[in-house]
């Protein structure tokens, strides 16, 4: 679609890399600083929820501010606050999705997706009842002003993606413990899911360490992170790692499309992208 308004849909659609910004814990939510955040260059901002606080009025407000300087607004994506361990998790905690998308927001990360029933319960909290989802009517009027379309038009195109191609909704499973890594074929190919990541800190805990950048190259973890990729591949979606400037070239030709980054990071990916 020429139109999309999920950014970061847009680059991922093209088999284009896509950066973000933000981290687990301490966003800075509110009016002024979704003002701020408008102009970013990032495909998507990351709010942290997880480690964070479940700040809907602050998120109410930067979803605005950003709406009072550019509509559509850049993406934006929420760790989720509970975690994908199992299906009973995810129905007593849908709430929080219906009510982060009334937002306007364009995604979500589930945190320790250890489960495909888990994973295939979110997929239904975020899809409308007359896709065979969970989601009621009522919050679309909102949203829609946030996407900068009509109400009936976001009914239309708040759907996950790819699987519907034509949905401006991003799922990403944190793939980052032991019980998720046994499961990471199955969860990562639930129809609904457009990227996996392996949580390397988190990985790195559940074998016995401390999540230090050290032993994140333990053999142990790096054959984590090769099972967690190796799945995403199967599965036809995008895998998410760290890449920098000097590993950058490597990492895109070895097939990674999500990473934090930097504008120059961003320079870098399409320079790459047009030397072919």
């Amino acid at each position: 679609m020429a139109d999309r308004v999920n950014s970061a849909i847009r680059r991922l659609a093209n088999d284009e890399p896509a950066f973000y910004i933000g981290s687990h814990a301490g966003a800075e939510l509110g009016f002024e600083a979704g003002v701020a955040a408008a102009d970013t260059w990032a495909d998507y901002l990351n709010i942290g929820m997880e480690h964070g606080p479940l700040d809907l009025a602050g998120l109410d407000q930067f979803m605005k501010g950003m709406a009072s300087v550019r509509t559509p607004t850049p993406a934006v994506l929420v760790e989720l606050p509970f975690e994908g361990r199992n299906v009973d998790i995810v129905h007593a905690n849908a709430w929080q999705i219906r009510q982060l998308l009334t937002l306007g927001v364009h995604g979500f990360l589930l945190c320790h997706a250890e489960t495909p029933e888990a994973v295939a319960a979110v997929v239904e909290a975020m899809r409308y009842t007359f896709r065979g989802g969970t989601r009621g009517s009522g919050g679309q009027g909102v949203a829609s002003a946030i996407w900068e379309v009509s109400p009936a038009e976001y009914l239309d195109r708040a759907d996950p993606w790819p699987l519907n191609p034509n949905g401006e909704l991003l799922l990403g499973l944190k793939i980052e413990n032991r019980r998720a890594l046994e499961n990471a074929y199955l969860t990562t190919a639930v129809p609904g899911v457009a990227f996996a990541e392996w949580g390397p800190a988190d990985m790195s805990m559940s074998h016995g360490f401390r999540g230090v950048r050290d032993d994140f190259q333990r053999p142990e973890l790096q054959a984590a992170r090769q099972r967690v990729f190796d799945a995403c591949k199967a599965a036809g979606i995008a895998f998410l790692d760290s890449c920098t400037e000097e590993n950058l070239a490597a990492q895109l030709a070895a097939g990674v499309r999500i990473s934090g980054g930097t504008p120059r990071l961003k320079e870098l990916a399409a320079e790459l992208l047009a030397q072919g």
